[in-house]
């Protein structure tokens, strides 16, 4: 399975595309539509390849839902975990509540799972909560 266009309509309304590099809420260099591999000041690049650099990198993170998740999900439920954990890494959802209410078949408890992931920095984000919140209802309803 990978991010339907759906999936990746979400992650890019909430990272929003930046060209020039810049340090996020959590203090990381980021370009592009949150992107933060190899990202060093003062770098720039075009819509072009901030595309390429999404549809290319979101690979990492259909796998680390691929590796952790022990049942089949629907689209919808895909989707909203590849966008979580785009924002938040494998390493977080491996160690998650979340996880584990996924992989019990609890699908219900899963959206407040995801809403819990609201802070950068130990700090309530009002943009990290509304994104938990458009995360768990594309999980619940298959709509952002």
């Amino acid at each position: 399975m990978q991010i339907s266009n759906k999936g990746l309509d979400l992650i890019k309304f909430y990272e929003g595309l930046e060209l020039e590099a810049y340090k996020c809420a959590a203090g990381v260099l980021t370009i592009g539509y949150g992107w933060t591999h190899d990202v060093k000041e003062g770098d720039t690049i075009t819509e072009e390849r901030a595309e390429e650099l999404l549809r290319e990198g979101i690979v990492q993170y259909e796998n680390a839902v691929h590796d952790l998740v022990d049942v089949p999900l629907e689209q919808h439920q895909f989707d909203a975990l590849v966008s979580w954990v785009y924002n938040l890494g494998k390493a977080n959802l491996a160690a998650s509540t979340l996880l584990k209410k996924v992989n019990a078949q609890e699908f219900d408890e899963v959206p407040d799972q995801i809403r819990r992931w609201n802070k950068a920095g130990g700090k309530v984000l009002e943009g990290l909560t509304k994104r938990r919140e458009s995360e768990a209802k594309l999980w619940s309803t298959g709509e952002f």
